[in-house]
């Protein structure tokens, strides 16, 4: 089988994953790596939470400090969950663009990174 230059995720690239209410996804940013697979992430609700790499994404994409996931709360009280996908520069623009993503957010975490 011939292998299709750019890999698989050329084709995944065309639609950006929103949030949704149904799912229960949010945006947040990466405050800091915390090791074993695990994240420290601030959310666009304003809430700060542990989040968990899963394996198939752990080995396939580097999430640094300052990133913006998307993440999907596990529902229980020690605000825990799970990143779902870790968006590019360039979608970035767009969500701030389409006014899903406040830009004050990036700034803010910028400041408690730095």
């Amino acid at each position: 089988m011939a292998r299709k230059k750019g890999g698989e995720h050329e084709e995944k690239r065309g639609e950006i994953p929103l949030p949704s209410e149904e799912e229960g996804t949010m945006i947040c940013v990466v405050l800091r790596n915390l090791g074993g697979g695990f994240l420290e992430v601030k959310c666009t609700d304003g809430e700060v939470y542990k989040a968990r790499i899963p394996g198939k994404m752990r080995r396939r994409t580097w999430i640094r400090e300052g990133d913006v996931v998307l993440f999907l709360p596990w529902g229980t009280r020690d605000m825990k969950g799970e990143v779902v996908y870790r968006y590019v520069k360039s979608e970035v623009k767009k969500l701030i663009e389409e006014g899903v993503l406040d830009e004050e957010l990036l700034e803010e975490v910028g400041e408690e990174i730095g």
